[in-house]
């Protein structure tokens, strides 16, 4: 050690050893704040004291690096701090300009960039997106279906595939997002239009493609130009990988490059987003500017998809989701959130009562934090606001119901899920669920729903804090037999009921070990395989980043060539196929190819 500090390899143990320390003094000692009983119309000082407490009592639970916030109200910003570090190995602070991958945040500006176009005429929601794109084409079985569009894009019902994963996280510099035009050609869709939500990457980096034809300039370019500049967000870009610092528990990681900007390549501040959010409240003037109607804001911010049965009681507008976050009497609640594999970032707007946050992280394990974060802090601003205090929850009915073991017996069968993969099977007096290596108990409530716990060692049902106020239920929804799930007065479907189709004698012969050639993807899985249980084919992976994590999928044949991954939703739908390469059997899937391996 010389004379003038800790030698090199002797910091980085002080500084884990000093966030070892706060993690410990904050979850002893920290209280939350009171409310003051006489708490006044727009005074946020509670609400901005207890929304400190929440960050620092999150971000210790969590391992989580670096944080910043703003909170908007109308034309100001009342509140904007950094928590952590930006910069943890040279103790730089984060603060509310310190610059984060925002994600998927990128596509309400990549909406808001195809409005202002449309509000131009030099690009029709309505129309094939084909119109604006005229290199697009896509392979469909789907008759008569109605044209994927931008709007059925921005509100995620057009049908395509949620991401086209060759090339799409990469360790050195990612193709152009155009290249995805070339790539989908002879892609399947998942759905035809207008069928079901499915979220989808791949299409939105298509309509920033559409955007980049019709303007004539890159899409990053044109973004600066006609919607980031005139709103002063001046450290606000598109790029694949940033030189910003990134952690996973307090560890320094490796950033990915993002090929799909126009989706999930947003960088910026929550400085920069709060100028954003306040030309929202504004109507979409700045400076004297009138950057996109208040018309066309109003549209984005209105529920899109009303008329899509499997839906039920989801909403989305274009860009922005409109359901997921729960904030009661506040009328239209807009989100978006980001989610990377080392960063997550959560935008929230009321624009009834203008009020918003903006939330991001550069932590891998922060993806709760940035959501609860910007709930509770809303909720917060909203009652120094307006005097909207939320209702305490009505707990649902944790009446057991007995059922008969051959009513219980009607449920056995595969599940798809949004989790993966479900094998539904009847115990004594409830249902167990197994998924993702772990067992889940169903236990009968009133109404034909169950309650879920968690089988400690697969044989103890334990209560757990997650599954609270958490129901499901079995509903027939377009011909469907659905799972639903239960959120407080918020339905949601979560997956649908099974039936395995015959296997084709030549697709058995591909059950096996897989590996993936020809590329190297930025997270790789280190076991692939296709397996035949109870007569369903089932794709099984898991990745060694991930530990615990088992994806399991259960796959359709269609033909002795073709697979489609069973369920209802984002992911689901999407083609498989069989082929070979010499005496190898290979499965093609989203670009990339799968060898069996033989021993």
């Amino acid at each position: 050690m010389s004379a003038s500090g800790p030698a090199p390899g002797f910091r980085p143990f002080l500084r884990h050893l000093a966030l070892s320390a706060c993690v410990l003094v904050l979850g002893a000692c920290a209280t939350a704040p009171q409310r003051p009983p006489d708490l006044q119309r727009g005074d946020f000082r509670y609400a901005i004291e207890r929304a400190r407490w929440l960050i620092e009592q999150e971000m210790a639970d969590n391992r989580v690096t670096g944080l910043s916030v703003a909170l908007v109200d109308d034309q100001r910003v009342v509140w904007s701090e950094g928590f952590g570090y930006e910069d943890a190995e040279r103790e730089i602070a984060a603060t509310p300009d310190t610059p984060y991958r925002l994600g998927s945040i990128a596509k309400v500006l990549t909406a808001t960039a195809a409005m202002q176009l449309a509000e131009e005429g030099r690009i029709d929601i309505d129309r094939p997106l084909r119109d604006a794109l005229p290199a697009f084409s896509v392979r469909s079985r789907f008759d008569n279906a109605a044209p994927i569009t931008p709007r059925n894009i921005m509100h995620h019902h057009s049908g395509l595939p949620a991401n086209h994963l060759s090339g799409m996280l990469t360790t050195s510099a990612p193709a152009p997002f155009t290249s995805l035009v070339d790539a989908v050609r002879n892609e399947y869709v998942a759905y035809p239009p207008e069928f079901i939500f499915g979220y989808s990457n791949l299409a939105v980096s298509l309509l920033g493609a559409a955007i980049e034809h019709t303007a004539g300039i890159p899409f990053g370019e044109h973004l600066q130009q006609r919607l980031l500049n005139p709103l002063g967000m001046v450290n606000t870009r598109f790029e694949s990988k940033p030189a910003l610092k990134v952690y996973n528990r307090h560890e320094e990681i490796d950033a990915l490059a993002l090929r799909d900007l126009p989706s999930g390549g947003l960088v910026s501040n929550v400085d920069d987003m709060s100028r954003f959010m306040r030309w929202v409240f504004a109507d979409g003037r700045a400076g004297g500017q009138q950057l996109l109607g208040a018309d066309s804001l109003a549209e984005m911010l209105r529920p899109q998809n009303a008329h899509v049965q499997l839906d039920m009681g989801f909403r989305v507008g274009l860009g922005w989701l409109l359901s997921g976050i729960e904030i009661r009497n506040a009328g239209t609640v807009a989100s978006h959130g980001g989610t990377l594999l080392d960063s997550h970032s959560m935008m929230v707007v009321l624009p009834e009562h203008k009020l918003g946050i903006i939330v991001a992280s550069n932590s891998a394990t922060s993806q709760g934090v940035v959501k609860t974060v910007a709930t509770e802090a809303l909720k917060l601003a909203l009652e120094a606001k307006a005097g909207i205090v939320q209702p305490e929850p009505v707990p649902a009915s944790s009446a057991d119901v007995a059922l008969p073991p051959e009513q219980l017996a009607r449920y056995s069968a595969w599940y798809d899920s949004m989790v993966g993969l479900v094998r539904v099977r009847p115990g004594d007096d409830a249902l167990d669920a197994s998924v993702m290596g772990h067992t889940l108990q169903l236990k009968p409530r009133p109404a034909g729903q169950f309650g879920l716990r968690y089988k400690l060692f697969g044989m103890i049902p334990v209560q757990v804090s997650a599954f609270d106020g958490i129901r499901v239920s079995m509903k027939k929804v377009a011909d469907r037999d659905v799972l639903v799930g239960h959120f407080g007065d918020d339905t949601m479907l979560v997956g649908e009921r099974l039936k395995p189709a015959p296997v084709p004698q030549r697709l058995l012969d591909y059950v096996g070990e897989y590996r993936i050639v020809g590329q190297k993807l930025g997270i790789m899985p280190d076991r692939l395989a296709l397996r035949l249980e109870d007569g369903l084919l089932v794709g099984e992976c898991s990745f060694s980043e991930l530990p615990g994590f088992v994806l399991r999928i259960g796959l359709n044949p269609i033909s002795d060539t073709e697979l489609l991954v069973s369920g209802l939703g984002t992911g689901k739908g999407e083609t498989i196929l069989a082929t070979s390469a010499g005496k190898e059997k290979v499965l093609l899937f989203s670009g990339l190819e799968l060898h069996k391996i033989t021993n």
